[in-house]
């Protein structure tokens, strides 16, 4: 008789579970943004004949099934935990905490990604700067799984491997090394990036291996919101957050930064302090990502002039350069294609320099 009625308890407590979830997913208003991961979430989709019989209503269903699903990310938390807390799994998706920092497995080195970004940047050179009489220089940011992936023994691709190929495919250009001026503090805990207080150092590196000097001194200042990493969202693990810094004195004031997307000349644009209030508020560093902008600074140390190719880490480092140059001009070719640079920018007698992470050079169908 107990029996009977534990199974009947089951049943009916199933049941109903079933069938709240249920009536949630039909009844409740979809999201349209999951502000944790940081991306759009699926929607319903189409429901047609067409949509029907090609299968396709099915695929983006299940889709839009796993995005909407009530108390997502309370689910997913519960999985991370039960993952890598309960069972000690080693990583969630790539994702593993170690020591305090939130980072990614970095594996394999990948050479058709290599080959990609190699062939994206002799492009340019052949088309620009091979007769531009340029200083050009390129230098690899490593990510952070380099510095942990030993201590936590999680398979690694080999860096050093990744720098000698990258460099003997870009022989035209005079590779800095920087990685001997890092370590796992210069990162945020819960994010992919460096710390801008803690790179003063990596600034005076590329500025001396391109001929310029840097040596100013600078204010530091702290953000007022917390600061959640691209990786918190991911993992859907409670974390303490980061503080963000950011740096200034009187001559990064003094600049000048235009947008090519918006045509728009800002002194005093640095930083932007709406960004810093939104999703990720590391895009206050120069507005985030920007297809080309330019950091003009009429009390430059020299007269000279920069063209930084780069990716999302040059623009926390961008500001300390801009005490060496007159100009810089700040290239994403994630969001411009090479071609039309020409349209924008005249070459001749810059200063090149080539700025990429491993994350980037290693996942490079991103390099138009």
């Amino acid at each position: 008789m107990h029996e009977t009625i534990r199974h009947y308890a089951v049943i009916c407590t199933t049941g109903v579970l079933l069938a709240v979830l249920s009536l949630w997913c039909w009844f409740g208003k979809d999201a349209d943004f999951s502000e944790s991961e940081r991306r759009t979430l699926a929607q319903l989709p189409e429901f047609s004949r067409k949509t029907v019989f090609s299968g396709s209503f099915m695929s983006d269903f299940e889709g839009y099934a796993a995005d909407q699903f009530p108390q997502r990310d309370s689910f997913r938390a519960l999985q991370s935990f039960a993952k890598l807390g309960v069972f000690r799994q080693a990583d969630m998706n790539g994702l593993y905490v170690q020591d305090g920092y939130l980072a990614q497995q970095q594996y394999p080195l990948s050479q058709p990604m290599l080959d990609h970004a190699a062939e994206r940047f002799q492009w340019i050179y052949d088309n620009y700067l091979a007769d531009s009489n340029s200083h050009i220089c390129f230098s690899i940011v490593p990510d952070k799984h380099y510095f942990l992936s030993k201590e936590s023994g999680r398979l690694s691709l080999s860096y050093e491997q990744l720098v000698e190929e990258m460099c003997s495919k870009t022989e035209y250009m005079q590779y800095i090394d920087i990685f001997p001026y890092l370590e796992i503090s210069d990162y945020y805990r819960t994010d992919t990036h460096w710390r801008q207080e803690c790179i003063v150092d990596i600034a005076q590196s590329l500025a001396m291996g391109m001929g310029t000097r840097i040596s100013a001194e600078y204010e530091t200042q702290e953000l007022s919101v917390p600061f959640y990493g691209v990786y918190t969202g991911q993992l859907a693990l409670p974390v303490q957050p980061d503080v963000l810094y950011y740096q200034t004195n009187p001559m990064l004031e003094g600049c000048t930064v235009t947008s090519y997307n918006t045509g728009a000349a800002k002194p005093a644009a640095m930083y932007d302090m709406d960004k810093a209030q939104s999703r990720d508020p590391y895009e206050m560093f120069l507005g985030g990502a920007d297809a080309l902008l330019t950091i003009e600074n009429p009390n430059a140390v020299t007269n000279k002039e920069l063209i930084l190719f780069r990716d999302s880490f040059g623009s926390s480092l961008a500001p300390y350069l801009a005490e060496g140059y007159q100009k810089i001009t700040m290239v994403d070719i994630r969001y411009i294609q090479p071609e039309m640079l020409g349209y924008f920018i005249e070459f001749e007698g810059q200063d090149v320099l080539f700025l990429y992470s491993t994350l980037i050079l290693n996942n490079s169908l991103g390099l138009r």
